[in-house]
This record gives C-alpha cells, structure tokens and sequence, in this order.
C-alpha cells in the first residue's frame, strides 16, 4: 500500500474543522452528518465527544468519518449534546494519540475540545509546562489550552478557559464541552471560520456553513473576532473577554479551502472564486490565446468558469476526476509514470487533440503535480498549454492553520515566473495579481491575512520553524 498524499503534493492543505450541538435528541448523529459535510478540511482523523449532562462520551480515531463510525460507536455517544472534529495536522503528527476532541478530566470536571487553527507559541509553553513537572499525552497544541485549563487558579471552566487563552497567540476556532455547557470560541483576529446556527430548538456550530445546510440548520450569524458565546441549560450568553484586533481572515479559505457553497467571512465563497477568475482574465487580456479554458479539478472549477467569461474563451470539463479514489492505493507491479496524477485524474483526449488549452488552477505550491498535469495535456494531443492560476505566487509558509512546506519547498519563493514556467512545461504561466485577488474577495474590506503571498506576518511568531519543516519531511517520506 502506497500513501495518496503525493498525489495532491502541489495543494496546501487546511488543519481541521469543528462542530458542535447543543439540546438535540440527535445529537450525535447531527455531529456526524456535520462532520461529513466538513471532510474536505481534514481526512487524517475525526471524532466525536457527547455528553448525557453528567458524563462525557468519547469515540475517535484515524480515517474518514464515514471510515470509522458505525452504528456501534455512535451507540456509545450518549446524550442530547456533542461535539466533533476532523483532522489534518499541522502541529503534532498525524497518530490516534493526536486525534480530537481531546479529553481531560479536571477538579472542575470532565472537559473536551476541538480546534481549528494553529498556535505560534506553543514551543514555549510546552517548554514551561513540562519543566513543571506536566506530562503531555500527544503532541498537539490543541492539548497545550487543555493542559492550561487545568492549571488556572480560575474557579469554574469558562473563567479558566478565558484565562488559558489569555496565554495564547495565533489563530483559533474552539468549542468546549462540558457536563453543562457548549462554548464556542474565536481568536481576535478572526484568521479561522466559525459560524452559529439553530436547529429545531438546539443551538448548532461549525467552521463552515455548508454543515448546515447538510442537516436542516438555519445559519444564525459568524461568531465575531475574539467573541466567546457559552450555551447550557440558562440559554445562550455572548461573552467578548478578548477585544478584537485588526482583522486578518485567512485569505486562502475563499481561494481553496471552503467548499464553494459555503458562506465565509460574510461572503459566498463560489461568488470569490467566479470574480477570481473573471479578474485573472483582466490581468491577461490579449496575453493568452487558446481555444479552451480547462480546469485543474475540483479547486479551479469556478476560477475556470469566471476567466471563461471574461476571455470569451469556451470553457470544457477537459480533465475527470476520480473521486473515489482514497487515503491508500494499490499500485501496479510494474510500476506507471506519473501514476500518482493519473490514478485522480483523467483527460479527455478528443476535446483536448490539438487544441491550445488555457489550464486553470487555484494555486501551485511546490509545482511537482503541475508538471504532471501539462505533460498529461501535452500527450492527449494540447499543442500549446498556458497555465494560469487564480492566486498570485505562494511565497512563504503558514503559521495560522495550513500545513505547507518551508520556504525552500515553495516552488514560487525560489524562481522567477519564467523559470517556474519552463520547470513545469507550459508554454505560458500568468498569476493573479494581489490586487486582483482582493479586489474578488471584497474591494471594501483590507482586513484578510496574505503573509502567505508577501512575507509579512500580522502575528508575530516565535515558533520554532523546525518543526513544521520536520513534519512536512516526515509526510513526504512517508509518501514516497
């Protein structure tokens, strides 16, 4: 058995997603069905903890949601409560040990939590906590607020969950379940997604508003940066114990991450991701003469579909996706080249034979798959393939919640357009510019983090880069 990661080396992938719901007969099948809708931010892990109003129930493990539960782990969920997770790592490796809601029974009572995000201090307190004498069970900042949960002189849960948060820096979407309560929390800067709606009664929460639309859920509003909202048996309280900074949504949730039915940052995604296209075809009127617009599935559907009405350019699905293909494949004895790329995507050899192809993608990270896909036009019959992506360069890593390789892995952060072009075989290649880009999110709003395309960081972090170098190395080893 090969692991699929390879095949999708050139994507950044997100940390997770998080949902959670409150009253409900249902509970944890609603949980569920909320993880299921969410599966594309994370298919490493997924879990569930419920609550009966006095204990907490426990089930998660490696896989997809659909992968491991089953009638008889969702028989253990008990209660009208519950929260839910979907794992991609970032910080920590990706081991069942790492897998949430992680679990704590405290002095003050049993405690789960599920987190969106990513710390950039959790080296130091990791560092300070163990030197106390703490013992870690996983490797995840998630367990770092648990742990400081614990440890706060505060005499109930949310005065302590306040205070460990106080400690933190970075980005966080967090909800908590207790006996008696759900809470649900963002970071003040808002880098995450997290979103409240009502369902028959109980009140529900997600990353990503698609969830509810999956369950029947009425979309109430978005959290606020640095808002805490506590729901129990007394009804439902915002709290903002942590005042809001400057606003830096992460930009790369309307580019590739949410699902384009999805409502982000007060935004339909698949709205952005049309204007994205239509502005790349502004950036490179009169640059890019083709006879069809294809689209790198399923991320640069809709950037393809708005650059086609813009260009005039017709517009085809040239390229079928597998998408049953899993987390593990079989692969031939004799082995196949590019059959990584091949075994997930397919091109359609009588629409594409000597046409000059305009390929739409969402971004190129490392370049290795974009190479793939060119030569694949090339040998259906393309006589020309102009590669255009709905980004502009991707030049620096992320320390918010996406896992992407250091510098020296960043195809963009090393070349120059021109030798990236002749490094993956196009004949042309043409980024969005940065303008373009904000421009299609929202030209009245400069609130969005785009380190990842300039270098610049709004929250300074003092992590210790090695070891998202080490676990992006750890992950393509075991890929290969």
């Amino acid at each position: 058995m090969t692991a699929l990661a390879h095949v999708d080396d050139d994507k950044l992938r997100e940390a997770c997603a998080v949902f959670g719901i409150w009253d409900h007969a249902e509970a944890s099948r609603f949980a569920y069905l909320g993880l299921y809708a969410q599966q594309h931010r994370g298919q490493e892990s997924a879990g569930m903890t419920s609550t009966d109003g006095k204990e907490l129930f426990t089930q998660k493990g490696m896989g997809l949601v659909a992968q491991f539960f089953d009638e008889e782990r969702l028989g253990v969920l008990k209660g009208r409560s519950a929260i839910g997770h979907v794992r991609y790592s970032t910080t920590g490796s990706s081991l069942p040990k790492n897998a949430q809601p992680i679990y704590f029974d405290t002095h003050r009572g049993p405690i789960a939590l599920a987190h969106n995000g990513n710390l950039v201090n959790t080296t130091q307190i990791q560092k300070a906590l163990s030197q106390a004498g703490t013992i870690f069970m996983g490797s995840s900042d998630t367990e770092v607020v648990l742990h400081l949960i614990t440890q706060s002189r505060e005499n109930d849960t949310i005065a302590a969950f306040i205070d460990a948060l106080n400690q933190v820096k970075g980005a966080y979407s967090l909800i908590l379940l207790t006996p008696e309560k759900i809470v649900a929390v963002r970071d003040p800067y808002g880098f995450r997604p997290l979103v409240m709606g009502e369902l028959e009664g109980a009140t529900v929460f997600a990353s990503e508003t698609t969830a509810f639309d999956l369950i029947g859920a009425a979309f109430l509003r978005e959290l606020e940066p640095g808002e805490m909202v506590v729901v129990g048996n007394e009804g439902v309280e915002s709290l903002h114990p942590f005042p809001a900074d400057e606003f830096h949504h992460c930009i790369f949730e309307h580019v590739y991450f949410a699902r384009p039915d999805s409502r982000i940052f007060g935004t339909i995604v698949h709205k952005v991701r049309r204007s994205l296209g239509e502005n790349l075809a502004k950036d490179t009127a009169g640059e890019v003469n083709a006879d069809l617009v294809i689209p790198v599935p399923d991320g640069g559907n809709y950037i393809a579909l708005g650059f086609s009405s813009v260009s005039g350019i017709p517009f085809e699905i040239g390229l079928v996706r597998n998408h049953y293909v899993g987390r593990t494949f079989i692969e031939p004895y004799q082995q196949i080249r590019d059959f990584g790329v091949r075994v997930k995507l397919n091109p359609i050899k009588h629409l594409i034979d000597g046409k000059r192809v305009a390929l739409v993608d969402d971004s190129i990270v490392r370049g290795t798959t974009s190479g793939k896909i060119v030569k694949m036009l090339r040998n259906a019959g393309a006589t020309e393939v102009h590669y255009l992506v709905g980004s502009p360069p991707y030049i620096s890593p992320c320390y918010y919640g996406i896992d992407t390789p250091m510098r020296e892995g960043l195809i963009a952060a090393n070349y120059s357009v021109e030798e990236i072009c002749k490094h993956i075989g196009a004949d042309s290649l043409h980024y969005l510019s940065l303008e373009g880009l904000l421009k299609a999110v929202d030209p009245d709003r400069d609130n969005y983090c785009i380190s990842c395309f300039t270098g610049h960081y709004p929250v300074a972090t003092s992590r210790d880069t090695d070891t998202q170098l080490n676990l992006w190395q750890r992950r393509k080893l075991n890929s290969e």
